[in-house]
């Protein structure tokens, strides 16, 4: 993405960080070209405390956005481009994943509990029961969510109930509860010294504490959960001067000192951004961690019928009115090509992952269904587990690296179908964006799966893109135009359905059989006695085992016994009688 020295007379320029999962990116862009013209990336390390647990460092997710930030200010002076240009900076992040910091020392309080986490399963479980019918979407006609791990609700009340720190501070008045963007802007504008404490409407509705027709966080809500609204950030729109930068003035990313923060989206309402998915109907398809489907549904909330969820998807300047979508949420997408990596140690990359996949074009049979994290739109089934299945001897790591690929294919074709039928209007092609775009084999295999083109842009970086259009366009920065006649035409690729339409329905049934061998695998909520005491075979698999090792002990007594009495009688028979 160089830039040539000969466009030092660069009209404004735009910048956007982009947090992600995995990692953190800085990238600068024209305002009036939508051209990128130089980033930095920095990985960020997960933990895995437990189980089902996933963590971040607020801390070095922070020091990762400055080292972009002075990375790519290095760069920009290298080509001899002005940053000074840079007139506005926007926000993206991933959604969900929450933090508690103490407002005046400027320190997290705990680590970041990522969106991905199922610490929450017993709590969620729990949560359900108490509805009338059980029903997870007791509180979706304010929210337009399940009860689900996924939100950030449940992982703020695990803090407080878990985290004597979270607590203390909650009590003392001196907690801030935010998700990834709030932690920036604060930290960004003057942390303990005068941050401002803030998200915008797209990040507020996915926490499950705000009311998605009001456009503000509602009191029964926060009840509901017994979160004190004192430690929630102020809502704003998506668009507008939420602070000023303020950075060491001895680095050379000192010189953003002072520029406007004016943009802030969650990652998947700004990738719909910056897919200029301005009209109702308009769609988009992230594959990143995790695979997030969103469709414009325009000025009205539309509820779901088929497990897709209802979100904010985006409110362009504090006047303008707010944008609604339908989204279908996938856990594990790049996800997987992580786990075979690092857990299985089976490819060296995603690139490795292709080849493999390429070289034999087939499962042969196999499927995987990478339910790490349960299975989400359109199940929201927290018990789930992954398997892979329908293995033969005949079976190797390229199978698996095919149906992995497979896996994210039919993973969308579910959401897809689920926004079809919601919407009654089926699309006609799939717009996508996202890191694992790059895999064309992944490509040809979503249009083959859903039997319809999927179309991708050159320029891949649509999440960073829709921050910065947000951002330069605000109200007092005012150098991005949002005007359909002033949108900088995109250009795609096209990759059209190669198979028969007969095959794609055959292997798609399968993947449903495979999707329901790994439902109801596990669960958390203890079942007790009449007593009240804890069943031991609260945990289906444990009880498996506990009952088998039972009846295996049972057997091992009745047979020995039954040796010893044939031992018994055979002496009786050569006994001499007296």
């Amino acid at each position: 993405m160089a830039a040539s020295s000969s466009r030092i007379m660069l009209g404004p320029l735009v910048a956007a960080i982009d947090q992600g999962t995995s990692s953190t990116r800085f990238l600068v862009f024209n305002s009036k070209t939508a051209e990128l013209l130089s980033h930095h990336q920095v990985e960020i390390k997960q933990s895995f405390p437990k189980e089902g647990w996933v963590e971040e460092d607020p801390r070095e997710i922070l020091q990762s956005v400055y080292e972009c930030m002075e990375r790519t200010c290095e760069k920009l002076t290298q080509l001899n481009i002005d940053i000074s240009n840079i007139k506005a900076i926007g926000v993206t992040n991933q959604r969900e994943t929450t933090l508690v910091w103490d407002k005046e020392t400027g320190e997290p309080l705990y680590n970041a509990i990522v969106w991905l986490d199922l610490r929450t399963q017993s709590t969620v479980e729990r949560l359900i029961n108490k509805t009338p019918g059980r029903n997870k979407n007791h509180l979706k006609h304010k929210t337009g969510l399940p009860i689900s791990t996924y939100f950030s609700a449940v992982k703020l009340r695990w803090l407080m109930d878990n985290v004597d720190e979270v607590h203390e501070a909650i009590l003392s008045h001196r907690a801030m509860f935010g998700t990834i963007d709030s932690w920036l802007i604060w930290c960004l504008t003057g942390g303990k010294k005068g941050g401002v404490h803030c998200t915008d409407v797209t990040n507020a509705s996915r926490t499950m504490l705000f009311n998605i027709h009001t456009m503000d966080w509602d009191p029964e809500l926060c009840s509901y959960f017994g979160i004190p609204m004192e430690i929630l950030p102020r809502v704003r729109s998506s668009s507008e001067i939420y602070g000023l930068m303020k950075i060491c003035s001895s680095l050379k990313s000192g010189a953003l000192t002072g520029i406007p923060i004016s943009g802030c989206l969650g990652d998947q309402s700004a990738a719909l951004v910056g897919q200029m998915c301005f009209q109702d109907g308009h769609a988009k398809n992230t594959y990143g961690t995790g695979c997030f489907l969103l469709r414009n549904t325009g000025s009205k909330p539309v509820m779901s019928d088929h497990g897709l969820l209802t979100t904010v998807a985006y409110k362009l300047g504090r006047d303008k009115p707010a944008c609604y979508a339908l989204e279908g949420s996938v856990a594990i997408a790049g996800a997987v090509v992580r786990w075979l990596k690092d857990n299985l140690g089976i490819i060296d990359g995603s690139e490795e992952l292709e080849k493999l996949a390429a070289s034999v074009g087939t499962s042969y049979g196999c499927y995987f269904v990478p339910a790490f994290s349960g299975l989400y739109a359109p199940y929201w089934e927290p018990s789930a587990r992954g398997i892979i299945c329908g293995l033969t001897q005949f079976t190797n790591r390229s199978h698996l690296a095919f149906a992995a690929l497979e896996a994210v294919c039919f993973q969308t074709r579910e959401i897809l179908d689920a926004m079809n039928q919601d919407s009654g209007i089926p699309l006609n092609q799939l717009q996508v964006d996202g890191g694992m775009t790059s895999n064309r084999l992944l490509m040809q295999l979503q249009a083959d799966i859903l039997c319809i083109p999927v179309v991708k842009p050159s320029m891949p970086e649509t999440t960073a893109l829709g921050a910065a259009m947000a951002a330069g366009a605000a109200e007092g920065v005012s150098v991005w135009s949002l005007s359909p006649e002033d949108l900088s035409e995109v250009t795609s690729e096209k990759f059209e359905p190669q198979i028969n339409p007969e095959e794609s329905e055959f292997r798609y049934a399968r993947w449903k059989k495979a999707v329901q061998k790994a439902m109801n695998w596990e669960t958390t909520e203890p079942i007790c006695n009449g007593n009240g005491e804890t069943s031991i075979f609260s945990s289906v698999p444990l009880g498996f085992y506990i009952l088998g090792s039972m009846l295996m002990l049972i057997g091992a007594k009745y047979i020995s016994g039954q040796c010893l009495l044939a031992c018994i009688s055979a002496e009786c028979v050569h006994m001499p009688v007296s």
